[in-house]
Parts: structure tokens; C-alpha cells; sequence
């Protein structure tokens, strides 16, 4: 019996721990829970941007296109009446030529074209090139000047003589020299003349052919084979010797650019300096 009585109040004594221990650990978890409470979840929604109030349109006056003063003159110039006179002087306008034609030869075609202030082109063809080549030449006033007086001493337009010799030569090549003065126009043929004032006329476009067609030799050398420089240079000093060229003072500015050019080999570039000093002492 006194073992049950134990019994019972040693269960009661764990009942009455077990609780109080209960009691407590609820109490605490309150405490804790006023101290820290948990936090809300704050959720941030965008403000919406004000709507901007619309800014009043204040009407202005359009402003006037600007003109541009030269179209206005190109226009004027365009609805100007054209004078007779300037159509005339265009129309009657005098044009001289000279063609030379030879197949067999390396330089088979050349042809020089200017008007009376001695502007023009020449163009001229060699086997080697295919296509002919066409460049601006201007005669000098120096040899426009004996030119002009070689035309004017044949009276070429209003002369009817035949400047071809009794013998033929075809093999040294035909030479057309030809004049037109408006709708007045003449051609004279020959292979060759007896003729000296023809003779001469042919042998002045002679010079500026040959001119010509060292200025565009020289030019290419520098540019594509400047070994070829020196030869060029010393070719050009016997044709100056044998008054080949219809004025070598034309050529100065050409030959000091070369003296001064670098790519070229040096020997060519000293005997432009000769050139220059020899051509520059020439009457």
C-alpha cells in the first residue's frame, strides 16, 4: 500500500513539473513576441508621372524663302536675249589643222587641231599604244607668231596651188593641212613640196608634234619605269640640238620639275639642271 501511495505522488510531482515547465516556456514566447514583432511586407507601387500641361501654340507669321541672288542672275542669264553679233564672230571662227599619216611607221597618225589664239589638242597614234591618245596642246606666242605668218604668206584659204612635187614619196608619209574660216574651208595634200613656205608650215607642226609627245613620254617615264629617265633625258638634248622642238623655252617649267624630282635617278635629274641653264642662255 505505501508503495502505491509513493507511486501516485511521483506521479503527480512529474504531472506538476511537466506543466509548470509548459506555463513557462508559453510565457516566454509571448514576451518574445511583443519585443519582435515581424515586419509587414511593403510593396512600393510607382507614382505615375504628372501628365504635362500642353504648352500653348502662339502662331507666328511664316517667314519669306530666302532668295539666293545667283540663281536669280543664272536666271537672268539664261532669259537674256543672245546678241548676233557674238554668234557671228563664233560661226566665223578660224580653225587650223594639221595631219600627218604614215601606217608603217611607229607613230603612224598625228594630228594637231587650234584656233586662232593657238589652242587646241593633239592626238596621235603609235602601234604600241592601240588607242590613240588625245592630250590639250597650246602653241607658244613665239611660235604662233611664225605660224601665223606662214598662213598668211601662202593666203592658204584663197590659194588654189597644189603644194605636191612632181615626185612622190609615200614612204615618208602624207601631211594634210587644212583651214575653215566658217563655211569657207580649205585642204591641201602632200608627200612631198618644192613648196618652201609649205614646207616650213609642215615642219613648225612637225615641232609641236614632237614636243607634244615628249611631254607625255616624260611624264609617263616618271610615273611607270624612272629608269628610262636618263635615255629620255639625253634623247631630248639632240632633238634640241637640231631645233626639233617649236619652243623649248615652253618646256622650262617641265624640265625644272624633273631636275627636282626624287623618283627619278639622279643623272636625269642633273641633266634637267643643264637643260635648264643651256635653254635659258638659247635668243
Amino acid at each position: 500500500m505505501k508503495a502505491i501511495i509513493k507511486k501516485v505522488l511521483f506521479s503527480l510531482s512529474v504531472a506538476l513539473l511537466i506543466s509548470g515547465a509548459t506555463t513557462l516556456v508559453l510565457a516566454q514566447t509571448k514576451k518574445n513576441k511583443k519585443k519582435n514583432p515581424s515586419k509587414a511586407v511593403i510593396t512600393n507601387t510607382p507614382t505615375p508621372d504628372p501628365t504635362p500641361a500642353p504648352t500653348p501654340q502662339i502662331e507666328t507669321e511664316p517667314k519669306p524663302a530666302k532668295k539666293n541672288s545667283r540663281d536669280n542672275e543664272s536666271q537672268a542669264k539664261n532669259t537674256s536675249p543672245v546678241k548676233t553679233d557674238d554668234v557671228k564672230e563664233n560661226g566665223n571662227a578660224i580653225v587650223y589643222s594639221y595631219e600627218f599619216t604614215q601606217p608603217n611607221f611607229v607613230t603612224s597618225r598625228i594630228f594637231i587641231e587650234h584656233d586662232a589664239d593657238g589652242k587646241g589638242k593633239i592626238t596621235f597614234e603609235r602601234k604600241s599604244a592601240g588607242d590613240p591618245i588625245t592630250d590639250p596642246v597650246e602653241v607658244s606666242a613665239t611660235a604662233w607668231a611664225r605660224i601665223k605668218a606662214l598662213w598668211e604668206e601662202l593666203d592658204f584659204l584663197n590659194s588654189t596651188v597644189n603644194y605636191q612635187s612632181e615626185k612622190q614619196f609615200p614612204h615618208l608619209g602624207t601631211m594634210r593641212l587644212k583651214m575653215k574660216n566658217g563655211e569657207k574651208e580649205r585642204t591641201a595634200e602632200f608627200n612631198w613640196t618644192n613648196d618652201k613656205k609649205a614646207f616650213e608650215l609642215a615642219n613648225e607642226y612637225r615641232r609641236i608634234a614632237d614636243q607634244a609627245m615628249f611631254v607625255f613620254d616624260i611624264n609617263l617615264a616618271r610615273d611607270t619605269s624612272p629608269l628610262d629617265t636618263p635615255k629620255m633625258m639625253d634623247g631630248f638634248e639632240s632633238m634640241l640640238k637640231r631645233n626639233s622642238y617649236s619652243d623649248p623655252k615652253q618646256m622650262l617649267p617641265l624640265l625644272q620639275d624633273i631636275s627636282n624630282d626624287e623618283r627619278i635617278p639622279l643623272i636625269a635629274r642633273n641633266h634637267a639642271k643643264r637643260l635648264v641653264s643651256q635653254i635659258e642662255k638659247m635668243k
